[in-house]
């Protein structure tokens, strides 16, 4: 998708503050933190929602989750605890159409969330 913002960030067109990279994922800094630590997890492959994921995307979800759960023990959040979100859709408050995996952490996580 040539005007997708995570495509370019996949391109390398735009450069995120990267925390890891795959053969099949990025990993960066949110410009709009919501937490002390606020890291996206997003597949280089363009998918708009997870409306569109098949079954055969499958490993590739459990490789989304798997690096964030790399990253949280990495910046010591595993024992304090942290939130994974995905977003699917503008209801649910998804505003870049490219599947992504929000890690949140680093303060107290209240629920329900907004």
């Amino acid at each position: 998708m040539n005007d997708c913002l995570f495509c370019k960030m996949v391109r390398g067109e735009i450069q995120p503050r990267m925390v890891m990279e795959t053969d099949e994922l990025i990993a960066f800094h949110d410009i709009n933190p919501q937490a002390p630590t606020h890291i996206l997890v997003v597949p280089r492959r363009h998918i708009a929602t997870l409306n569109e994921v098949g079954d055969a995307d499958g490993p590739l979800l459990g490789k989304l989750m798997l690096a964030a759960r790399h990253i949280a023990q990495d910046r010591k959040l595993a024992e304090s605890g942290y939130r994974l979100v995905m977003n699917c859709n503008r209801g649910a408050g998804q505003t870049v159409f490219h599947i992504h995996l929000h890690l949140l952490g680093g303060r107290l996580m209240t629920w329900p969330p907004g």
